[in-house]
């Protein structure tokens, strides 16, 4: 995978880096990701997985307790009724 750096800024840091350590632009950008990784906290992937699994179970519940939450409406008709049409086809 390659990653285009469209902002000059961005570009003249990773040269002035590179510079600076006497590495290619592509090793410094490779040991400042490191060094920025190492610093956080790992979260292994089972539970980056739970997590996103989680969040979509909720979503899904919050979005049936709304549909369960609007009025209901012509229970009571048949489902030809609430389409309009009488046992012939034709409009009512």
């Amino acid at each position: 995978m390659g990653i285009v750096i469209d902002d000059p800024q961005i570009e003249a840091k990773i040269r002035e880096l590179a510079e600076r350590t006497g590495e290619t632009p592509q090793a410094a950008v490779a040991h400042a990701v490191d060094v920025r990784l190492a610093e956080l906290p790992t979260r292994p992937a089972e539970e980056r997985l739970d997590n996103d699994l989680a969040a979509r179970r909720k979503r899904i519940r919050e979005t049936l307790a709304y549909f369960d939450s609007l009025p209901r409406i012509n229970e009571n008709l048949t489902a030809d009724e609430i389409v309009g049409y009488d046992e012939n086809g034709l409009p009512t």
